[in-house]
């Protein structure tokens, strides 16, 4: 009991200090929007001396962290007995004064950001020309192109969400040919037949995974057009089979494929080997214990492997702009050269990216959650043997 107490005591000593430094953040973050101007809508333009005393409480409380650090240093031994910030009385009080701290930072958010970020797109939706400040220059730019860029995101997620999908069946496939082992029972052709799927497998997942997909995207695009060509199509007729958003999701397709591939494979040689040993042990052919015992707890071990690379295609699938797919990065070109503000077009892409991304990575976590696996790398995805993994208990 007494060992417990000087525990709960000594803890306490120090959680004064997190209370000082931390909520100190805080408030240095208070006094720089409180230098900041106020905007039409801001509610304490017309409460400066509330503002004023909250300007000189948050410098008060950075003042009174920086004495009690000084007297840390000065007092390195003995701080714990000596330091008056250790008495009981003085860390309630400290903890309840780091709650007004946080709260006024707290109103401080709302005042600047928030009300801020309002008369922002009010000023910009009542704009009849490009306005002066950057602020406002963005979220104009981006209502009065806002068509564009709701088309250029939609492409975006059909270029993820498909391309993807398309993905796992083929990695699915490729891998079934790339795990393939060479049975006493197989004949002469079925063996050569072996031998060159798995070295198909190999070639196809290094060609891909060693070449970037911007060149990828160039080839195949340009590649695709001279075999429809050859068949005798006009040039219109060659845009309407072979249009630059199914040449892009070629490439996003044929990307994936290799590097799923190589998270699939890692998720099915993670599985004990024993598992195999017993379904052969029963009678199954290597295919049938394959398909019906390994491939299932693979599959589950390589889902968060899988789900990255989703996340993983939202992004790299603007490199597709260089052949001309209307994706989210071509629809912010299209924006800055309207007009021609570049900085302002690429940075609401931005925050539309990180909202995709982020709301696709919510998502597949719940779904990780749900089937009960750990969000853990997969390992290697070179030919060496990958890292084992493991699911919740």
């Amino acid at each position: 009991m007494a060992f417990a107490f000087s525990r709960i005591a000594s803890f306490t000593r120090r959680d004064h200090r997190y209370v000082l430094l931390g909520t100190s953040a805080f408030a240095a973050i208070g006094m720089m929007l409180s230098s900041q101007p106020r905007s039409s809508m801001s509610f304490l333009a017309h409460a400066f001396t509330v503002e004023l005393v909250m300007y000189y409480l948050l410098v008060a409380w950075i003042v009174l962290s920086a004495v009690a650090l000084v007297f840390k240093f000065t007092h390195w031994k003995t701080y714990a007995q000596t330091a008056p910030f250790t008495k009981p009385g003085v860390v309630r009080a400290l903890r309840l004064g780091s709650y007004v701290i946080w709260a006024m930072v707290a109103i401080l958010v709302v005042d600047r950001v928030v009300l801020g970020f309002a008369s922002a797109w009010v000023a910009a939706a009542s704009s009849t020309s490009m306005p002066k400040d950057m602020l406002v220059q963005v979220l104009y730019m981006f209502q009065q192109g806002k068509q564009t860029y709701i088309a250029g995101v939609v492409t975006t997620i059909e270029l993820a969400v498909f391309g993807t999908v398309i993905a796992f069946f083929l990695a699915i496939l490729l891998v079934a040919i790339r795990i393939m082992e060479i049975d006493r029972s197989d004949n002469d052709f079925t063996r050569f037949l072996k031998k060159v799927g798995v070295g198909f497998a190999k070639f196809y997942s290094t060609i891909v995974r060693g070449t970037p997909m911007l060149v990828q995207g160039v080839i195949i695009y340009y590649l695709g057009i001279a075999v429809v060509s050859s068949f005798g199509f006009s040039i219109t007729e060659v845009n309407n089979i072979w249009s630059r958003f199914t040449a892009g999701l070629v490439v996003v397709s044929l990307n994936s494929t290799a590097y799923m591939m190589e998270v699939l494979r890692g998720g099915i040689e993670s599985v004990d080997m024993g598992q195999m040993e017993a379904a052969r042990s029963l009678g199954l052919s290597q295919w049938q214990a394959m398909i019906k015992v390994v491939f299932p707890q693979g599959i589950k071990f390589a889902i968060p492997g899988l789900s990255n690379e989703l996340v993983i295609n939202i992004k790299d699938s603007s490199v597709l702009s260089v052949i001309g797919v209307f994706d989210l990065t071509f629809a912010a070109s299209t924006v800055a050269g309207i007009y021609y503000k570049q900085l302002n077009a690429y940075l609401v892409a931005a925050v539309a990216y990180l909202i995709m991304t982020a709301i696709a990575s919510w998502l597949l976590g719940r779904l990780s959650r749900r089937l009960n696996v750990k969000s853990k790398p997969l390992g290697s995805t070179s030919d060496a043997k990958p890292l084992s993994l493991g699911t919740e208990a």
